[in-house]
């Protein structure tokens, strides 16, 4: 385990930018500016994508807009802070006093309501970055999956699991979907090894293997749960919450 946080914590870019903005021309004037002041910045005009890639890339700081499409601002925080503490600059329209409290309450570091002056953003992006060492940094960006894929094996903690080719396949799909609800269709449509003709009962059947395999307790399972009447939904713990 400390080997693999290690590799995550050397690869953390302390110039790496994250932000989530639907408005694409303030996100294109942002992101212009960032580079220019000598950040790798990347913009997710989709909050759920933003969601994604913060949980599985390394970024030094996350710029959050909080009127989104599918989910507001404020939610999308709360699902943040679950298993990162990632410096966040909220920046937003809404400017009232409540939301910025809330805001703020919620584990935002900054808040910078719109419009302002994109120099005022950068000035406040060095501000934080300034008050952290590398060390912090690397901290706030510590989080590493518990289940891991290297060399067509998975691991649990860093410890193999024997798993046979349809187990490997489906645990495969549930880690490179980790919290999403996934049909068993889509699982199916998913997985080369089994077939179509296979009825539902075969993959609620490997799923019971691979539960016996990674769950403390297999009739109350923390990792893969049941969605009834849809499928399956796959969470992905962090080494925080050991």
């Amino acid at each position: 385990m400390q080997q693999q946080q290690q590799k995550v914590t050397q690869q953390t870019n302390i110039n790496k930018i994250a932000m989530i903005e639907d408005d694409e021309e303030i996100a294109e004037l942002l992101l212009l500016y960032l580079q220019q002041f000598g950040y790798s910045a990347e913009n997710f005009s989709n909050p759920l994508n933003g969601l994604k890639a913060l949980q599985s890339n390394s970024y030094s700081l996350l710029i959050l807009d909080l009127s989104l499409p599918k989910i507001d601002g404020l939610e999308l925080l709360k699902e943040i802070r679950k298993f990162s503490n990632i410096p966040i600059i909220i920046s937003s329209a809404r400017g009232s006093v409540r939301d910025k409290v809330e805001g703020l309450n919620l584990g935002a570091d900054d808040y910078l309501p719109k419009p302002y002056e994109p120099i005022e953003l950068i000035a406040r992006i060095k501000a934080i970055l300034k008050r952290m060492s590398n060390n912090e940094i690397n901290k706030f960006n510590s989080y590493v999956p518990f289940f891991t894929i290297d060399s067509n094996r998975i691991f649990k903690n860093g410890e193999y699991i024997n798993l046979t080719g349809a187990e490997y396949e489906i645990m495969k799909i549930f880690i490179e979907n980790s919290g999403k609800i996934l049909s068993r269709d889509e699982i199916l449509d998913q997985a080369k090894s089994i077939s179509w003709d296979s009825i539902d009962r075969t993959i609620d059947v490997i799923v019971s293997r691979i539960r016996h395999k990674i769950e403390n307790n297999p009739r109350t399972p923390e990792y893969i749960l049941s969605i009834r009447g849809v499928g399956y939904k796959f969470v992905q713990p962090s080494f925080d919450n050991l």
